[in-house]
């Protein structure tokens, strides 16, 4: 089976509650996506209102894929830059897959909607995306297309001892 995406679903309740426990199970695995385990959806909610607020002020879009069974198993937001010399690019964050979902191939799924889905705004010649470094998740990036275009050492203390690079990689469209 695959997954199916829908670029700006309707927000609803069943939708945010999907994507809170998609955020908070991905945590929890392991997965880099802004915080790290143990995590609690409600530690996650006010991040998660943050992305909400800003859909619903027409800056960022929401990628989501649904499993066979009709559960949020994947999302990515894009994010506009209001900065009028960089809005030929937009960035993509909080790429995820659910933990249950991983080695199907759902994640190369996943870019391949968001590239498809970026090509179809106006004006965007470039997907940009920041990944932390030690997971490989570059090589996974580098696969589906994307380039390591930078590299800040140390930029993301995971907790005290281990920092970790944050590594730029961007897909060009054009």
């Amino acid at each position: 089976m695959s997954l199916t995406f829908t670029l700006d679903p309707a927000v609803t309740p069943a939708l945010r509650d999907g994507v809170l426990d998609l955020w908070t199970d991905v945590s929890n695995a392991g997965g880099a996506v802004g915080f790290v385990p143990p995590v609690t959806r409600e530690a996650i909610r006010p991040t998660l209102l943050q992305h909400l607020t800003a859909m619903a002020d027409g800056r960022t879009r929401l990628l989501v894929g649904h499993d066979e069974a009709g559960e949020v198993a994947a999302t990515a937001f894009f994010t506009f830059n209001t900065h009028r010399l960089m809005t030929h690019w937009t960035w993509l964050y909080t790429v995820m897959v659910h933990p249950r979902h991983q080695g199907k191939g759902y994640g190369r799924d996943l870019l391949t909607a968001a590239e498809r889905a970026a090509r179809t705004f106006d004006g965007i010649e470039a997907i940009r995306l920041t990944c932390r470094g030690g997971l490989g998740l570059e090589r996974f990036y580098g696969s589906c297309g994307y380039k390591e275009v930078g590299r800040i050492p140390g930029a993301i203390r995971v907790e005290p001892g281990d920092d970790r690079d944050d590594v730029i990689m961007l897909l060009p469209l054009v």
